[in-house]
């Protein structure tokens, strides 16, 4: 008999971006611009990225870790409205098990300094495969590269 265990989390993370609403927007829902920061951080490497940005559309992207584990992250957008907000439900996988099942909703509201993206995800971490924390910290991660790409962007226009 295998453990089988389920824990239950939300948490969000709000950050403000240099940028109106429309371009922090877009780097989500572009599949060029969104390939450019959403790939791991570190040494793990980034395989194949597929994004079709619409209601029920899928995005799926795997990527090889260091030690040699293959994670894949298994989505479809449940709402978009522009500017405004993305919904979409996940699933993350380790090899062939399920770590997670996860809605997440990302935020842009306009700010005087920019965009504050509010970004918050009610997950079942799986069989003790994942923790909220561990998977906040990623989060966190993706942000910081997401506010990069944004720099870069302006930095090259």
């Amino acid at each position: 008999m295998s453990n089988r265990s389920t824990y239950h989390a939300t948490f969000t993370i709000e950050r403000t971006f240099d940028a109106e609403p429309a371009r922090v927007f877009t780097a989500w829902a572009d599949p060029q611009a969104k390939a450019q920061w959403f790939a791991p951080p570190g040494e793990a490497s980034k395989g194949a990225h597929s994004l079709e940005f619409a209601v029920d559309g899928r995005e799926r992207l795997t990527v090889a870790a260091p030690d040699g584990d293959v994670y894949t992250f298994d989505a479809r957008y449940r709402d978009i409205v522009a500017d405004v907000r993305i919904v979409y439900a996940y699933e993350m996988y380790r090899e062939q098990a399920r770590m997670s099942v996860s809605l997440a909703t990302v935020e842009f509201e306009a700010v005087a300094q920019g965009t504050m993206l509010t970004f918050t995800e009610q997950g079942v971490f799986l069989d003790g495969h994942d923790t909220p924390a561990e998977r906040e910290h990623g989060t966190k991660l993706l942000l910081e590269a997401l506010e990069h790409y944004l720099e870069q962007e302006v930095a090259h226009a």
